[in-house]
């Protein structure tokens, strides 16, 4: 049987559509007898409707900022920061990128001028990358979606693509994860999306699946959990990885001690 002790794809109450508080989700982690949780909020234009790519208040993204005051260890369960970032272009641009942040969350002017999302980025242990808002991907070839995958696979805090299985941004599948295992990083496999059967899920996560098998390349396993309740729990996503008979050591997930060496041949630490 597979084994899946960490949780890196989570949600609390800051993501607004979520309904739990860190410790709840923690909590739950301990009583799952998970050994790792990371907490990965939503940095998107979807969470205030006054923000855009180009404009936002840094004071709604203030959560970002005081993510240091979290014990690192909490109830047993080793805690990570992160956040879970929008693709927003087909160059790979990410929510955040064209947002210039001048002052603090207080008003006081910066020593040196930053990108919203090196800000947020900067404060995060590792960040996922999804695609929620498609707009700009309406009538993209599966070249332009290869080519969006790779760009964002170099950004530096990149660890994750998050739930490629369930966009409605299509790729070249050998391309991408090729190039994710070359450079250390992680395909999810993500339980919400195969649980609630977005579309052709399954049969894409499957796919997924057996290419990062066949190529070497890691993936996660993880919840997508909005409320403490799913924080933990990935019976569909075993399931189907027990069925094709992935290899365990490929599960970056399956441990504490594993992703976090994951982690670290992926961002250079």
């Amino acid at each position: 049987m597979l084994q899946n002790l960490c949780d890196t794809h989570t949600h609390t109450l800051y993501s607004r559509h979520a309904y739990s508080t860190i410790r709840e989700n923690v909590l739950a982690a301990r009583d799952a007898g998970l050994e790792l949780l990371g907490s990965t909020e939503h940095f998107s234009d979807m969470l205030f409707p006054e923000s855009s790519l180009t404009h936002a208040n840094v004071r709604d993204y203030q959560f970002f900022d005081n993510l240091g005051i979290w014990p690192r260890e909490w109830e047993g369960v080793r805690v990570l920061r992160g956040c879970e970032v929008d693709i927003r272009g087909l160059d790979g641009s990410l929510f955040g990128d064209h947002i210039v942040v001048t002052a603090d969350i207080v008003g006081r002017p910066l020593d040196e001028p930053q990108t919203l999302s090196e800000r947020v980025f900067s404060r995060c242990d590792y960040v996922v990358t999804s695609v929620h808002l498609d707009d700009f991907a309406q009538g993209a070839t599966v070249a332009q979606g290869t080519e969006m995958y790779l760009s964002v696979l170099h950004r530096d805090h990149v660890l994750t693509l998050g739930h490629t299985g369930r966009s409605s941004v299509r790729y070249d599948l050998r391309e991408v994860i090729g190039e994710a295992a070359r450079l250390h990083k992680l395909i999810e496999i993500n339980e919400h999306s195969l649980e609630a059967g977005f579309g052709d899920c399954a049969g894409v996560c499957r796919d997924i699946a057996e290419t990062c098998a066949e190529l070497g390349c890691q993936i996660a396993v993880n919840t997508d959990a909005h409320v403490c309740t799913q924080v933990g729990q990935f019976p569909v996503a075993l399931a189907m990885l027990e069925e094709i008979n992935f290899p365990q050591e490929l599960i970056a997930t399956r441990s504490a001690e594993a992703f976090l060496a994951a982690k670290s041949a992926a961002l250079g630490e």
